[in-house]
Parts: structure tokens; sequence; C-alpha cells
């Protein structure tokens, strides 16, 4: 007699109807969030109740579908980071796009693990990064792939760098077996992810050398070429230059074909973290600034900054492909290539540390099938453009200063006060700072150059006009003139 089984249970909706008309209603809504941005505030404070749902405790029976929404719709989007706003300048982020959203969508319908295997979601992945390859003028030979970002992205092409340099088998023998320690070099305003892959690569952070910067903030390639002696002369192995398209503080690009030149004649491996500007490379009237870039062996950079895919993208390209793959490849025996089937053909995993690996490839490829890479150049030159009107109406204004050039899209500025301290001057300018983001009126950020404290815009968006700038300046003179007169 068979024993009574518990019936079947899918996480398919029982009611594929009612999926599809709330299906409907979410795309009207995305459509409608996108298309008013402009009149929301680029980012609010949670109230204290909004912040206490964060905090429940795991849901052990289910909600309905749409009530799960109403609860999204109310407490989430109205709270987002607001990259997707005009006046969003913080950090250094994209603005996405809604095509790249669609075929996020689209991609997590699909299901497919990124990891390899003979399928379309392989092939388009393989596609893409073709396609950055020959934005960057790299030869088609190269290899390459998609990450969370650019820090992942530094790590593989770092990764690839300290093994060739080793001297040793290091997957076998271990950074132990070194026979002599290994030095990276990256200017003083190099991203902070360098320092960490140098710890998780084994190397610890003082195989990092920082080497000085000028007043333009771009590495000394004297200072550069005085510290390989310095590190050779002590019985150290200099391994590889660090070159940055694109400084996070001020923008700042590295001399590229020089460090190149330095790099063969010193036989150090070239690589170029262009997380920021890489993609100047594609920008009719930039293209220049990232001359050199192309001769690196390996780069970093984030299709989810100026080709503004929604987060999140990275993508490391490496010269030498071979050496690539055996960095990273490794096949357990649930795991074998084969000739025909699902598993024929290349892993990609063979190419990085994630053997699950999203389909983020989709949202690359149909945003640059749709508006083509001469759009996205264009933005970029726009982007540039802004920058420079910007730096242009603080130095007309006699309440502000421009701290740093502003060779990109990056501006660094402050409130200035004549003859007051610069710590009276770094909290003047923090309120302004501030006051502009809990207003939301619009979201710069700060940071620190050469000592002195200022607010950073960072203008990485396709939808800020000359406008919103014009608006960022009155309200910074505005605020700025009460503070004073307050004190």
């Amino acid at each position: 007699m068979s024993m009574p089984k518990d019936p079947e249970v899918t996480l398919d909706p029982a009611d594929w109807t009612a999926v599809r008309a709330l299906s409907h209603r979410v795309v009207d809504d995305a459509v409608h969030h996108l298309s008013t941005v402009r009149s929301r505030p680029v980012w609010q404070e949670m109230p204290d109740n909004v912040r206490a749902r964060y905090l429940t405790e795991v849901p052990q029976t289910s909600t309905p579908l749409a009530a799960v929404y109403e609860d999204m719709i109310e407490n989430l989007l109205p709270y987002a980071m607001g990259n997707i706003h005009p006046r969003f300048w913080g950090w250094y982020m994209g603005s996405s796009n809604y095509t790249g959203a669609l075929a996020d969508f689209i991609a997590a319908v699909d299901g497919s693990n990124v990891g390899g295997g003979n399928t379309a979601a392989v092939h388009l992945d393989r596609q893409v990064v073709s396609w950055l390859k020959a934005m960057m003028q790299f030869p088609a030979d190269a290899s390459g792939t998609l990450t969370s970002g650019g820090s992942m992205a530094n790590m593989v092409g770092l990764t690839v760098a300290r093994n060739a340099m080793a001297g040793v088998d290091v997957r076998t023998q271990g950074v132990t077996s070194l026979p002599r320690s290994l030095r990276f070099y990256a200017s003083d305003q190099a991203h902070s992810c360098h320092q960490k892959a140098m710890e998780m690569l084994g190397l610890g952070s003082r195989a990092l050398r920082l080497v000085p910067t000028g007043p333009d903030f771009q590495l000394s390639v004297v200072a550069l070429e005085q510290a390989i002696a310095q590190d050779r002369a002590a019985g150290l192995r200099p391994a590889c230059v660090i070159a940055t398209a694109g400084t996070t503080n001020t923008g700042a690009i590295d001399d590229m074909r020089s460090i190149a030149q330095v790099c063969r004649r010193e036989d150090l491996w070239f690589h170029v973290d262009g997380c920021i500007g890489a993609l100047i490379k594609i920008a009719p009237a930039n293209c220049g600034l990232v001359e050199g870039i192309e001769l690196a062996d390996s780069i970093a950079l984030d299709p989810h900054k100026w080709l503004h895919t929604p987060f999140e993208a990275g993508c490391a390209l490496l010269r030498d492909s071979a050496r690539h793959r055996a960095t990273f490849s490794l096949h357990g025996e649930y795991l074998e290539e084969k000739a025909r089937g699902i598993a024929a053909g290349e892993f990609l995993s063979d190419y990085g540390f994630e053997l699950s690996r999203s389909f983020k490839a989709l949202k690359i490829w149909m945003s640059l099938k749709e508006h083509g890479v001469a759009k996205f150049g264009q933005l970029i030159d726009q982007n540039i453009a802004q920058a420079a009107y910007l730096a242009t109406v603080i130095k007309a204004e006699p309440k502000l200063k421009l701290m740093a050039p502003s060779p990109i899209n990056i501006v660094c500025f402050r409130y200035q006060i004549e003859g007051a301290p610069e710590s009276d001057l770094k909290e003047i300018n923090t309120e302004i700072m501030l006051r502009l983001q809990e207003a939301g009126t619009a979201v710069p950020t700060d940071t620190t150059v050469h000592g002195q404290h200022c607010i950073r815009v960072a203008i990485n968006n396709h939808r800020t006009r000359r406008e919103d700038l014009d608006l960022l300046i009155r309200e910074v003179v505005r605020l700025g003139t009460e503070l004073e007169n307050s004190r």
C-alpha cells in the first residue's frame, strides 16, 4: 500500500493572469518613475517608521505579491540613492538607463548562469567583451571578463600581473615561495582598491608604493623611475605600474604613453585603472586624453559608469589571453568540458574568480545595440563640457574657489572666506554639502586635495543640464552666505 504524499509545490503563481496584470502595472510605474525624476528630490532621509520596517524578522508565511509590491513602492523607491536624478553628482556613478533595466528583467527571466556552457547567453557575453576590447583598441586575440565592478576588474588584472611577474608558480607554491618581494607602483591619487588588492593577493600593503604627483595630480614619471631604481637596488622585484585614467579625487589622467615606455624598458607589467576615464577612448572630442591606454597589458573599466549600465557591471581586459586563462582556469571532475552538448566550449569562469556569474552582459549589449557607441561618446564629451562650464562659472563667482584642475568631468571647489582657518572652511563647506543633500536639491560629495577640504561634483550623468549646474552654484552661494553671516 502506497503512503500518502504531500502535494508538490512550486514558486510559479497559481494565477498567471493576475501576475500579468501586476507586471503591466510595474512597467507603467517604472516609466512614470523615470519620466518624472526631475520633479522629485534627489535624495531624502528615511523616516524612523520606514527605517523600522527593515528591522522586522524573516517572514515565515506568504504575502500576496501585490501587497509585497505596494510595500516596495511605498518604502523603498522614495528613499533610493538618487543616482538616476539629473542633479546627482556624488562619488562616481552612472545614471542607469531604461533599456538596461529591461535587460536586467529579461536576464533574470532567462535565468542563465553565465559561468560557461554552450548557450546564447555565453556567446553574447563574449561578444560584449569583444566590443569593449574594440572600444579600447585592444587586439582581437586579447581576452576579458565581465565583473561586478571596478574593484574586482582591477583585482583580476593585478592577479594576472602578480602571477606573470612572480618568477615562480604562485598557483602551486603560493606567495611564500617568491624569491624576491614584488613591488607595484601607483600614484598617490590611486584608488584604495589597489591596496585592498595587494592585501588580498598575499603581498601586503607594503607591496604598493605610492609615487608622488605634481600640481596636476598626475603620477610623476621621474619619481616613478627613481622608485623603481631604489627598489631594485634594495633587492626587491619591481613588477607592475598601475596608471590611473581618471583619478577619483580630481579626474587626473596619468601619462600612459610615457608610463608604457618605462614598463617596456624596465620589464614591468603595465596595468591601467580606467574605471573612471577609460571610456573617454570613444569620445570624439576628448579621446586624446587617454592616449596610450591601448598599450596596457591589462585594463579595468566600468560600463556602469560612462555606459550608464544599471549596477553592476565592470570589465577586465588582458592583452595576453593565455596568461589570463592560466591564472584562473580550474575544472573539477563535475565540470569537464565536452566537444558536444551544453558543456561544449570554453568556460567564462576560467577567466575570473566566479563560477556563478550573472547575465550582466545583456544590459550592456541591449544598450549599445539601441544607442550605438557614437551616442555614448557624445554623452562623455557632453559631461566633460559641462564640467568645464561649471569650472568657468566657479572662477567667475567671487565667493567660490576652484580647488584643482578639471581635466575631465570632476570639479572640486569650495565656498571661500578670506582669512578663515582651514577648520572653519571645512565646517562651512561640509554644512553646505549636507544641506544640499538633505533638501533634495543636489548630491555633491566632498574630498580633500592638497590638504584642503572641498565640495566635489562628478558629472557622470546623461540627464544633467547646464541649468542644473547653475542652480547648484546659486544654492551654494546662498547657503554659504547664510552660514557666513551667522558666524
